[in-house]
């Protein structure tokens, strides 16, 4: 093998690769808050005793939790617009694809969390005159949000690392100009090794505190 490595030919190039670093930074940052907000009334909706409320939330979940993100993502970009003639930028796209898919498993997340909330804080609710969105908002809300939070976070850092699979869509992300860059000087090795280094600096630290944040609650627990 008489490939030589030569790390100058991508650090002087490293523009490309910040700004598709900025922008799959753009793309967890939303796809988290969709997943966060939308994810806490997936897990309402699954824990509904009401039939015709509970069936389609449990679809919602089975399907994005038993499906391929990347199919997902291709079906959003190219089937949305074919199907209901609506035509979003790629940005958008990828957000929503993204988004569903974390809401998917951050419901599930939630719906433990909110199952696990003990019945002494519910009675007082009660007790304390509460309407239903009252105490939602304000005793399960707040409760199932830290029981879940470590199982959030993880979700995060998948979700950031699935960013990645929107550059098949041409979405101009970490991914995407790193295979650019990559073809442009032929040098894969690189590039690719540069890009894993940057997913794993962003990805561990978040990992760290995901693990904090479980020894402080068994600790708590105890």
């Amino acid at each position: 093998m008489d490939y030589v490595l030569d790390l100058g030919a991508v650090t002087r190039h490293f523009g490309p690769l910040l700004e598709g670093l900025w922008v799959t930074i753009q793309l967890t940052l939303a796809a988290n808050a969709m997943g966060l907000v939308l994810g806490f009334a997936v897990a309402l909706l699954v824990l509904s005793p009401v039939r015709l409320v509970r069936l389609p939330a449990v679809a919602f979940v089975e399907f994005f939790r038993c499906t391929p993100a990347i199919v997902q993502i291709v079906w959003f970009f190219y089937c949305v617009p074919m199907l209901f003639n609506l035509y979003l930028g790629s940005m958008t796209m990828g957000i929503l694809a993204l988004g569903l898919n974390l809401a998917a498993f951050n419901g599930e997340a939630y719906r433990a969390a909110i199952q696990a909330v003990p019945r002494e804080q519910r009675d007082a609710a009660v007790a304390l005159g509460l309407s239903p969105l009252q105490s939602t908002l304000h005793v399960i809300l707040p409760t199932a949000l830290r029981l879940a939070m470590p199982v959030l976070l993880t979700n995060g850092i998948v979700i950031f690392q699935q960013s990645a699979l929107v550059a098949i869509v041409a979405v101009p992300d970490l991914m995407y100009e790193a295979k650019s860059l990559a073809t442009k000087t032929y040098r894969p090795i690189e590039t690719f090794t540069l890009v894993a280094l940057v997913y794993f600096a962003v990805s561990f630290p978040v990992s760290q505190v995901v693990g904090w944040l479980e020894r402080r609650r068994a600790v708590a627990m105890a």
